[in-house]
């Protein structure tokens, strides 16, 4: 077996989120385009990963968008 198909058999047995990462950043290696913006797009990319494993794990309380708006609304507009 060749080291990529070594290197592919391992991230086959990856959770579905690190695969999903390593397969963009695998597509976009292979586009012209600017490095940082990659990185940036990578790094939100954790961020909402992160976010979403906190609310699966009751670590995060969620609120309604129309409460939240509401919220604010009376705070700044009264």
């Amino acid at each position: 077996m060749t080291k990529s198909n070594d290197i592919l058999e391992d991230a086959l047995h990856l959770p579905e989120p690190e695969r999903a990462r390593i397969a963009e950043r695998l597509i976009t290696s292979l586009e012209p385009g600017d490095e940082a913006q990659v990185e940036i797009e990578l790094a939100w990319q954790e961020e909402i990963e992160k976010r979403v494993r906190q609310i699966d794990q009751g670590e995060a309380h969620c609120r309604p968008w129309e409460e939240v708006r509401d919220e604010i609304k009376a705070k700044y507009h009264a």
